[in-house]
């Protein structure tokens, strides 16, 4: 199992003011999202447990990504992956910042 943590920067705190969300399942051969508003509003880190090692690069490169299209200011992103693809995860990751954004 490896497990990688990434920290970002961001412009500004997402918008909404649900407190946590959860998108995917990681049973499924896919990943699980867990999105928490814990942290500042000019932060952001993604923590990421996977069985599949050697993808760092990807791992990195896909949450950067994420970081900057959606900046998910306040956030802690824990991911659980089941070996899911790249655009898999982006997708699941945009999900969770989409449910985040509502109102509680």
């Amino acid at each position: 199992m490896e497990t990688m943590t990434f920290r970002h920067a961001t412009q500004k705190p997402l918008a909404g003011t649900r407190a946590q969300a959860i998108t995917g399942v990681v049973a499924s051969g896919n990943l699980e999202v867990l999105l928490e508003r814990v942290l500042p509003g000019d932060a952001c880190t993604i923590e990421i447990a996977t069985p599949i090692e050697g993808f760092g690069d990807v791992w990195e490169a896909v949450a950067a990504d994420f970081v900057a299209r959606a900046q998910p200011g306040g956030l802690r992103i824990s991911i659980n992956d089941g070996g899911a693809r790249p655009d898999t995860v982006s997708l699941r990751l945009l999900q969770g910042a989409r449910l985040m954004e509502a109102d509680a």
